[in-house]
């Protein structure tokens, strides 16, 4: 899709040269509003101006959606009044309050302005709710019905009032606001027309509260493979729903946020092509700092020991592969607790029965290591009996003490309400490390006398 995505810039940017506008339209409205954003994104701000005033409204509201956060202010900067009137009344309102959000105050009271007074009363009480809440990923666009219409008087009001909803694939039974089930379209089209609608709902809803966590609620779609889900306040009132578009968005947002915190990298609002280099600069350096501040305890460890590595050499070479060693055992456990945690799969209660899984599975590839290690030791690099024996040791308790940490220190992080990811690896590399050689040096004083 980048190859062909790529490709039909390079067309677009030639026909454009050549003001071949209408060819132009005419490839662009054949394309989803996914490519066409990103072929927009790539043009230089003019020219993202001009392919944007070739679409027709509604598929120029569908592609605005899903530009970068730049091109956004660029165009809304450059539409006259009745443009933007006219962009705002073709979004979804779930849509036209994330761009609120997202945009610098003299922006969002232009975007206001030119909204309807309803309008622009929904994107207000869209914005009350909390940033990470299922309410502030609602939208208010959804059809409901009364359980006593019947089948064919449902699908007449879906016909009338589904035209500007997001989705009627899955209609909402409410009564005095009161959510009571729910009911597909399929289910409406195949029933008898006098069924009533009481009758063919699905009273078992998976919903959200409008606070619930957004993490939370976008994970209930994979777990029940919703493609829809209502959201509830506190009452049980139905106040909007949650697409499976949006839920999409969370978890792959979710996603990478947790894999740039593991990897020590502050996460980033951009994509990595629209980020400058002092952006990248100041997401590491942080954490680059902070490594190797904590890296003094491994160096003051080295130190106290010097006397032991004076008297056996040797020693000093197999510091790095423990370490290492160490380190990966570390960040095997606590990046798979920290993706279970996120799926919901353990929580602390778990943590007993997961230490116990991790330990022994610790002594299993702890035995394994600490076996070749030794046979290498022994046949290629012909070191002393002892000095095997302590290295291979080393890697037995370095393996089991890693995984200790890396499956509990997340757990115990996420209870006190902490982000475990954080924890994943600066916390987990500067203890495991710290510890591995406290129980090198140990074993290394005890066996071999030093």
């Amino acid at each position: 899709m980048a190859v062909l995505t790529a490709n039909l810039t390079s067309t677009v940017e030639t026909l454009l040269e050549n003001k071949r506008y209408n060819s132009v339209k005419d490839i662009l409205v054949t394309l989803n509003e996914v490519d066409i954003a990103a072929i927009l994104d790539d043009q230089p701000p003019q020219r993202q101006i001009i392919l944007f005033r070739l679409l027709p409204k509604e598929l120029a509201a569908d592609v605005f959606v899903e530009m970068e956060h730049e091109s956004k202010e660029l165009l809304i900067n450059a539409f006259s009044d009745s443009e933007l009137s006219d962009l705002v009344s073709e979004l979804y309102l779930d849509d036209a309050a994330d761009i609120v959000e997202e945009m610098p105050a003299n922006v969002v009271k232009r975007i206001l302005r030119q909204a309807d007074p309803q309008t622009r009363k929904k994107i207000n009480e869209l914005l009350n709710y909390p940033e990470d809440s299922a309410g502030s990923l609602m939208t208010p666009d959804f059809v409901d019905l009364s359980p006593n219409l019947t089948a064919g008087e449902a699908l007449n009001a879906i016909r009338r009032r589904g035209v500007d909803k997001e989705t009627i694939d899955i209609c909402y039974v409410v009564e005095k606001r009161k959510l009571l089930g729910e009911i597909s379209l399929r289910t409406l089209v195949l029933a008898d027309s006098s069924a009533q609608v009481s009758e063919l709902m699905d009273e078992n809803v998976i919903s959200a509260n409008t606070h619930d966590d957004i993490e939370n609620a976008a994970e209930k779609f994979a777990r029940y493979g919703l493609t829809a889900m209502p959201v509830v306040d506190g009452e049980n009132r139905l106040v909007g729903i949650i697409t499976v578009d949006d839920a999409i968005d969370v978890m792959r947002e979710e996603t990478t946020e947790d894999i740039e915190k593991m990897a020590a990298v502050t996460p980033a609002d951009k994509s990595y092509t629209k980020l400058t280099v002092f952006d990248i600069y100041k997401n590491r350096i942080p954490w680059l700092m902070l490594m190797m501040i904590s890296a003094v305890f491994t160096q003051l460890i080295i130190g106290k020991f010097e006397a032991a590595l004076a008297a056996q050499i040797v020693l000093t070479s197999f510091i790095p592969m423990l370490m290492d060693t160490g380190g990966n055992s570390g960040s095997q456990a606590s990046v798979t607790i920290i993706r279970s945690l996120s799926l919901g799969e353990v929580q602390f209660s778990d943590i007993f029965r997961v230490i116990w899984k991790e330990i022994r599975v610790a002594v299993l590839c702890g035995a394994s290591l600490a076996a070749v290690s030794f046979a290498k030791l022994m046949l290629i690099d012909r070191v002393g009996l002892m000095v095997a024996l302590t290295v291979s040791l080393t890697l037995i308790v370095t393996v089991a003490i890693a995984k200790f940490v890396g499956c509990s220190l997340p757990l115990i992080v996420k209870k006190i309400g902490l982000d475990p990811a954080v924890m994943a690896s600066p916390i987990i590399t500067t203890l495991v490390d710290a510890i591995a050689l406290l129980v090198y040096f140990g074993l290394a004083t005890s066996l071999l006398g030093i």
